[in-house]
This record gives C-alpha cells, sequence and structure tokens, in this order.
C-alpha cells in the first residue's frame, strides 16, 4: 500500500468515526480540503461511493460500511506498529551493534562504552571487535570505528583522533644497544613487526620525510598479529618497535617507553567513527555517538603532544671504561 493510500484510509476511517470529514481532517492536522480530496481520491480508486455527504451530513453508504469493517483493525495494527517503530527510535533502548578493532575497543572506547552503559542502562550492545570494515548494511552495525583511512562503502565517517606512529624502544634496550638516529640505522637493530591480517606479511614502517609519508620495508626479530604482545616485547626490551599513538603514548609518560625519530612520527591515519544517515538512525546510536565525538575528539591522553616529542632524548649506550 503507497503512503497516500494509507493517508487516504486514514482519512476514511476518522471521518466514519467521527461522523465528519472537518472534525477528521482537524484529527490529522490536515485541511479540510486536503482530507476531502483524499476521500475522492480512496473512492475513485476502490470504484465505489462509500458516504453519502451533503453540506452538513455524512453517512456510510452500504459498499463504506463493510469497507470500515474490514479496514479498521488492519489500520489499527498498522498504526500500532508506526507508533512502534517511531518509538523505538527516539527512546534510547534497545539493541546497539557495535563493531571496532580490538586494541581500539579496549584501549580507546571501553571507557566511552562505560559511561553509555551506566547512562543508559536498557541499552544491550552487542560488540564485534573485528579490523576489517566489512559491509556494514549486512551486517547490521550500527556505530562502527576504524583505526586507518577514512572508510568508504556509503557510510558517513568523522575523525576522532590522530593515530601517531611512534618508534619506540624501553629504556633498558637503549641502554644495551644505543639508539637509531636515523631510519637507514634501524637495520642494525632488533625490531618488531605487525603481520597483516590479508596478506599475512609484516607491514612496512612508515615515516614521515619532508612533508611526504614514505613506507620502509623492516626486518622482523619478533613478528606478531597483536597489538599488545608486540608492545610487551618492545617494552620487556625484546626489540624496537613502532606503535601507534594509543598505545605508545601511555607507556612513555609512564616511562616505560623512549620515542626514537621523533622527527619522522606521522599522523596521516587517524581513528574514525562510521554510521549510516544521521537522519534514520535510532536515538540509541546518536546518543553514542554524540558521547564518543565528546569524550575523543581532542583527547591528548591517546598521543603525544608536540612538546613531549621534542623532550623525548634517549640516553646514551652505557660503554665500560678502557682497561689500564
Amino acid at each position: 500500500m503507497a503512503l497516500n493510500e494509507l493517508r487516504a484510509v486514514a482519512t476514511f476511517v476518522k471521518a466514519a468515526e467521527l461522523g465528519s470529514l472537518r472534525q477528521a481532517a482537524a484529527a490529522q492536522a490536515i485541511t479540510p480540503q486536503a482530507a476531502s480530496q483524499a476521500l475522492v481520491q480512496l473512492e475513485r480508486h476502490l470504484g465505489v461511493r462509500l458516504f453519502h455527504r451533503t453540506t452538513r451530513s455524512l453517512s456510510l453508504t452500504e459498499e463504506g460500511v463493510q469497507f470500515l469493517e474490514a479496514a479498521q483493525p488492519g489500520l489499527a495494527t498498522l498504526q500500532r506498529a508506526l507508533h512502534g517503530a517511531r518509538r523505538g527510535r527516539e527512546e534510547i533502548a534497545g539493541p546497539l551493534r557495535i563493531v571496532a578493532a580490538r586494541s581500539i575497543m579496549l584501549e580507546v572506547l571501553w571507557p566511552v562504552l562505560e559511561e553509555y552503559c551506566r547512562r543508559y542502562p536498557q541499552v544491550e550492545p552487542d560488540i564485534h571487535m573485528d579490523d576489517r570494515v566489512g559491509n556494514w548494511v549486512e551486517d547490521r552495525v550500527d556505530v562502527g570505528f576504524r583505526a586507518g583511512p577514512p572508510p568508504e562503502g556509503g557510510v558517513i565517517s568523522r575523525r576522532l583522533l590522530p593515530l601517531q606512529l611512534i618508534v619506540c624502544a624501553s629504556p633498558a634496550y637503549i641502554a644495551q644497544h644505543g639508539a637509531p638516529k636515523t631510519i637507514d640505522e634501524l637495520a642494525h637493530h632488533r625490531c618488531s613487526g605487525f603481520r597483516h591480517a590479508g596478506t599475512g606479511k609484516a607491514m612496512p614502517w612508515e615515516f614521515k620525510v619532508g612533508e611526504e609519508v614514505v613506507g620502509r620495508p623492516i626486518a622482523s626479530s619478533f613478528l606478531t598479529n597483536d597489538v599488545d604482545l608486540e608492545a610487551r616485547a618492545v617494552v620487556a626490551g625484546q626489540a624496537v618497535g613502532q606503535l601507534i599513538g594509543v598505545t605508545a603514548a601511555p607507556l612513555v609518560r609512564a616511562g616505560l617507553l623512549v620515542p626514537l625519530l621523533t622527527q619522522h612520527v606521522t599522523e596521516h591515519l587517524g581513528l574514525h567513527v562510521y554510521y549510516g544517515s544521521r537522519n534514520a538512525q535510532p536515538a540509541r546510536a546518536r546518543a553514542f555517538i554524540d558521547l564518543a565525538v565528546e569524550r575523543l575528539v581532542g583527547n591528548t591522553r591517546f598521543f603525544l603532544e608536540p612538546h613531549e616529542l621534542k623532550l623525548a632524548k634517549p640516553k646514551a649506550r652505557r660503554t665500560r671504561p678502557a682497561a689500564k
């Protein structure tokens, strides 16, 4: 049934219930002319006359009585369904499907989600941790988060945070092996690597060189596909690593890691939130997006500021005094 036909049926039923086309128009917040036109179009579509009407009276024809008896139950059911859908769109309750990478969810989004759940206990989060951006329609995603370039595929996205790529080493590693002063010197150090989920190969490290971002393959002495495990290896002094700022920043501030090659730190990647049409979103999704934007945009907890990078100076490697 087309929407204009539904309106016409609703106008007919309301006019039959109130005994007045003018009152039916007022009840539906339309003009009497629009109500009259809707009724005429419905009668023309059905090929029967539904009302006997004069300027002062309105009464159902035999066909009108039969049509009213058949239409009223179905119309009431449909109106309840429409009302329920509108209420579900505005109520902050019900299932909320969120997709995000594991490291981003645990490090960045969990505090936002925990606060959201306290605010809106009737929401039922359904969290899927995945590094890929799939088909958000088929996957029934309400809100997604992606680390990297902006997502594509007909979704709206907003950048929340820069994702710095920071070369780091532990103080113990630097004390024992020294610190690379150039990108080329990394070839003489034990380095960690992150395995790409699609290719299975170690991802190249990326550096800011002048105004460009360049990728360099770095031989891996410690290779993994888990961000947390790579960070643990670097903190333990097993390797020099290139970590994202979300992971590196708190470890640097705690004194567990030292940033290296800080002139080459990149910020071309970002953490993005993505979703479908803002106008068609349920209130529960809008509320979560708004809270994420409020808590994350510009939050320096998740990246190192320029003055922090400038202050980072690795200590020179200790050398034994020459024997006398």
